[in-house]
């Protein structure tokens, strides 16, 4: 890092420490966006020396987690979000509660489809970005041609003259962290991030989720005041009074600062993800202000009679991860077939959810859940057997795939031979039996026909047996005569031509 920034940087104020009017500088909440697999778990867990990575299914993270970490004495709060495409939803939330964005780019592999997104979410929330050029510890890498890429999709670094910073790190050496942070720091100071402490705490629900032995558990991001046990919280869905307050390493304690994540029980309900939450000073003025939010009624499909509908039960571990599945699930065409979500849940699957299935005809689909055994046996008997995936975009491509059975296959028609009929000899109960010869293509048994005179079609048939020479056979090439068993109402003439072609079923997808 250049001397001048280093020079900003001794002059930053001390998180906590007291401002003008009252205020206090804000620790800054920091973003961490990117592509599935460009190492922004590996990243966050070289700069707190936590494993994420080893906890989370198929190596990628699925919810959204807060990490605080401490550099020189200055606190930053990161929230890690997902990168695959079925987060979209998730990846947005993070940017709206963040204060500066780090988009992490694989240097090998350069700018991808969430890596854009990403970029579009910034901008929306109109927060300022850090480029970390990731494994650059790779052989592959092109740093070039990544900044000409971000160049494309609107992000000019520092090098090539524009004011976004872009740091070479790697999560596998560690090369480059310390100069990240101390980036984020700089920024953060620049934004001159403040907040109030001594107004009424508010700030926004980034995770939440129903723990069958704590009841309702929701993870929080302050934006302003001091939040207390004790305290009574308010969000548009639901009000509470704090029984316990941890940070993100589960540790109990009294209070929380802004920018701090925490982690409380004592909601009434599982709050929404994204909400605001507000402190207030008792539960009458709370449920007052508070007005419960109104349960949006199920979109009504006019559904015709040619469509087919494909009922179905979600249950997910956490809301976050419900929001993400519901949200790709809408994305899904809905032309031929209708996806109507009945019943939408965080917990286990229950017998509740079996009852409901078989009279309803619906498929259960569950993320991260369980099922206990009077549930599973209870399903048994009914036979109804939910399928519960520790991977999201593998649940969402199950459902894509139930529907898709629902799709009448699309017919195509595959000439094969024509026929130029030489001779008729009897008609039988099986069909009318002539001679021909094949004057294009292979001619096969078992094929459907139509029957030409001259330029018209005069009717249709199957071709149900084929021999040469007394013996049958299956097919028959060009310049071959053959005897044929013509099963069709139109009576065949010498001079006719059969145009033999069968159909296939083409198997369509959504």
């Amino acid at each position: 890092m250049n001397e001048e920034k280093k020079e900003n940087l001794t002059r930053l104020p001390q998180p906590g420490a007291e401002a003008s009017r009252g205020q206090v500088i804000k620790p800054p909440v920091v973003v961490i966006l990117g592509h599935v697999d460009h190492g922004k778990s590996t990243l966050i867990e070289k700069i707190k020396n936590i494993k994420i990575t080893e906890k989370e299914s198929g190596g990628i993270t699925q919810h959204i987690g807060a990490y605080e970490i401490e550099k020189d004495g200055k606190k930053i709060t990161f929230i890690d979000t997902p990168g695959h495409e079925v987060f979209s939803a998730m990846r947005s939330r993070g940017a709206k509660v963040a204060d500066i964005a780090v988009l992490v780019i694989d240097a090998a592999e350069g700018v991808r489809a969430q890596t854009k997104e990403a970029i579009t979410a910034c901008k929306k929330a109109q927060i300022p970005v850090i480029v970390a050029l990731n494994k650059i510890d790779k052989p592959q890498v092109d740093k070039e041609r990544v900044k000409r890429e971000l160049f494309e999709n609107g992000v000019l670094v520092e090098s090539q003259g524009g004011k976004v910073p872009a740091v070479e790190t790697s999560g596998k050496t560690g090369q480059g962290i310390e100069e990240l942070l101390e980036t984020i720091l700089l920024v953060a100071e620049l934004e001159e991030l403040k907040t109030d402490i001594f107004e009424r705490a508010q700030g926004t629900v980034i995770e939440s989720l129903l723990d069958s032995q704590r009841g309702p558990v929701a993870t929080l991001i302050l934006e302003k005041g001091i939040l207390k046990e004790n305290d009574i919280l308010g969000t548009s869905s639901t009000i509470g009074r704090i029984k316990r307050l941890t940070n993100f390493q589960k540790e109990p304690q009294e209070k929380a600062f802004p920018s701090q994540p925490v982690q409380v029980l004592g909601f009434e309900k599982v709050p929404k993800v994204g909400e605001k939450f507000k402190v207030f000073p008792d539960i009458e003025t709370a449920k007052e202000e508070i007005k419960e939010e109104e349960r949006k009624e199920p979109q009504v499909l006019s559904i015709s009679e040619e469509k087919k509908v494909l009922n179905i039960i979600l249950r997910t571990d956490v809301l976050g991860s419900l929001e993400a599945i519901e949200d790709v699930l809408r994305n899904i065409p809905q032309d031929e077939v209708v996806l109507r979500i009945i019943k939408s849940k965080v917990g286990n699957i229950g017998i509740s959810d079996i009852q409901l299935a078989e009279n309803s005809r619906a498929k259960i689909f569950g993320f991260r859940v369980k099922m206990d055994e009077n549930s599973r046996f209870f399903g048994q008997q009914k036979k109804i057997f939910p399928k519960i995936f520790e991977v999201i975009y593998e649940f969402v491509e199950e459902i894509r795939k139930e529907m898709e059975k629902f799709l009448t296959p699309e017919i195509k028609r595959v000439d094969l031979a024509k026929v130029k009929i030489i001779a008729l000899f009897k008609k039988t109960k099986g069909g009318q039996i002539i001679g021909g010869r094949v004057t294009d293509g292979k001619a096969q048994k078992e094929t459907l026909t139509e029957v030409l005179r001259g330029e018209e079609i005069i009717g249709k048939g199957k071709i149900k047996k084929i021999e040469q020479e007394k013996k049958e056979i299956t097919e028959a090439g060009k310049g071959k005569e053959i005897g044929i068993l013509f099963d069709g109402e139109t009576e065949i003439q010498e001079g006719d031509v059969l145009v033999i072609f069968k159909e296939e079923k083409i198997k369509k997808s959504l």
